[in-house]
């Protein structure tokens, strides 16, 4: 195979292989530097020259190739010998992601072997044409189907019963378009919905004890709020402060461990904990989250989100209220986690549940991200009581 598969007449790359290239390199900096894909593909759509369109399908390919690794790795390998290097593979896993999401077949098979080097063609080629030819295949276990490592797959059907997390599985495995607010920040619905839940009321002294990026603490200073917000590292706070200062949201930013904030007790109306989690309700966000957390993630997570809402407990004046959230789906992390502190503060009871698409799942709201194609959340909402 030559260069006349992937040259037009004047020279230039045909029409197609440019993107597949460019989706090729950022696998490879996924796979080989460990990048998050989130991180790297907008990056290098910034300093590429590709046009809009071309943008779009970078994104596509990356993000889809990444998210159906495992999917695609079952419909690839039943026609190798053996493993071939991790360019060919990649290129197999990106021409069998478009053979599956329904791209004209010959178009799919000659850009992408247009776009690996010369030497991995033929493999490429005859394999792509292969899967064309062959029947639907045959899946050895959810987690395969779906693209999941089995223990989410496990996990998730154990906390939310077998319908509920294919469900919010399959919901996970379509691109959800973020929103963007009146002040032009660009969040997802869910964490707006988290902010109303918050119930910030102007003059309020409201504390965000997990800022970073900042969305939250500034959807809370529209309010009329007067909001502190922190966060433990350095480059974080400053992305809070960043983003405050370019929406002129009026935000006081600090960098502090929230499990040791150096505020007076009871000095806030509000307080917010939107603590780090496994981040099992937005995978559809972060292509490749699922092949990066660990099993033990969820269990060690909880334990630092049992200590931020204790440390958080004191800062709130009675009568005020105590907000939790986390973008994930585990039992663990979302009731366990309340059930503990409740059972461990007895000043403070659950606010009943936000309405739908939110469901109740003992003292905390759960939004499943098939309910209302949003993030995945656990919410609750903790009163203090007042002093007598």
């Amino acid at each position: 195979m030559g260069n006349e598969r992937d040259r037009s007449p004047s020279g230039a790359a045909a029409p197609g292989v440019a993107p597949r290239r460019l989706a090729l390199d950022l696998l490879a900096r996924i796979d080989d530097d460990g990048a998050w894909a989130n991180l790297v593909v907008p990056r290098a759509l910034d300093r590429s020259d590709l046009g809009d369109a071309d943008r779009r399908l970078v994104t596509e390919l990356t993000y889809g190739t990444v998210r159906q690794r495992r999917r695609l790795a079952a419909i690839v390998d039943p026609f190798l010998d053996r493993r071939p290097a991790d360019v060919a593979v990649r290129a197999l896993h990106l021409g069998a992601y478009q053979l599956e999401v329904g791209f004209p077949d010959h178009a799919a098979v000659s850009t992408t072997v247009g776009a690996v080097p010369k030497r991995w063609r033929g493999l490429v080629n005859a394999v792509l044409r292969n899967i064309v030819r062959s029947g639907p295949p045959r899946w050895a276990s959810l987690g395969e189907e779906l693209s999941y490592p089995d223990w989410i797959v496990d996990r998730l059907t154990a906390d939310l019963g077998a319908t509920t997390a294919r469900e919010a599985l399959e919901a996970m495995n379509q691109p959800v378009a973020p929103t963007k607010r009146a002040d032009g920040y660009t969040q997802d619905r869910a964490s707006g919905w988290v902010v109303d839940a918050v119930g910030a009321r102007p003059g309020e002294l409201v504390l965000d004890l997990c800022a970073a990026p900042g969305g939250k603490a500034t959807g809370l200073a529209a309010t009329g709020a007067t909001v502190i917000a922190s966060d433990l590292l350095a480059h974080r706070a400053r992305l809070v402060a960043d983003n405050a200062a370019r929406l002129g949201s009026a935000v006081h930013t600090v960098q502090a461990d929230g499990t040791a904030v150096p505020l007076r007790p009871g000095c806030a109306q509000r307080v917010l904990v939107d603590a780090p989690c496994s981040g099992l309700g937005v995978m559809h966000r972060r292509a490749d989250l699922r092949w990066r957390v660990e099993p033990e993630s969820p269990a060690n997570l909880a334990a630092l989100q049992g200590r931020l809402l204790a440390a958080a407990a004191p800062l709130v004046a009675p009568g005020g209220s105590l907000t939790y959230s986390v973008c994930t789906l585990t039992r663990a992390e979302g009731p366990e986690v309340v059930e503990r502190f409740l059972d461990a503060h007895p000043e403070f009871s659950a606010v009943a549940p936000p309405s739908d698409p939110w469901q109740s799942d003992g003292p905390v709201a759960l939004l499943l991200p098939q309910r209302a194609g949003t993030d995945g959340m656990a919410l609750a909402t903790l009163h203090r009581a007042p002093r007598h």
